[in-house]
């Protein structure tokens, strides 16, 4: 079993940025790739942005240039750098982890709220 804590997320204005942080914790050894999904209601939850345990990282079209993903194998966190934040992005963030044999983690989710 894998455990993921988030931190971070709130408001802020259009244009302003935020970081989110991920901790995993139990099983981290299974962890392959981590990263960070968001949700709208109605919605289905988008992929935002994926980084693998040898570090390629994958980017959703919308995110690219703006957001950043990192991550620390030695602790097993991953980090969501938002910059130049949109109303778009407003949504609840949830972290990630696919372990090798392709089971997914989720964390309880994050709320982000930009205002225009």
């Amino acid at each position: 079993q894998v455990q993921l804590d988030e931190s971070g997320g709130g408001l802020v204005q259009a244009g302003g940025s935020l970081k989110l942080s991920c901790a995993a914790s139990g099983d981290i050894r299974l962890i392959n790739v981590m990263g960070w999904y968001r949700q709208t209601p109605g919605n289905e939850r988008e992929k935002v942005a994926q980084v693998t345990s040898a570090g390629k990282t994958d980017y959703a079209d919308s995110v690219k240039g703006r957001f950043g993903v990192s991550r620390d194998n030695a602790k097993m966190t991953v980090d969501l750098q938002m910059n130049s934040l949109k109303p778009e992005d407003t949504a609840v963030y949830y972290c990630t982890a696919t372990t090798w044999a392709m089971k997914n983690y989720w964390g309880q989710g994050t709320q982000v709220t930009v205002s225009s």
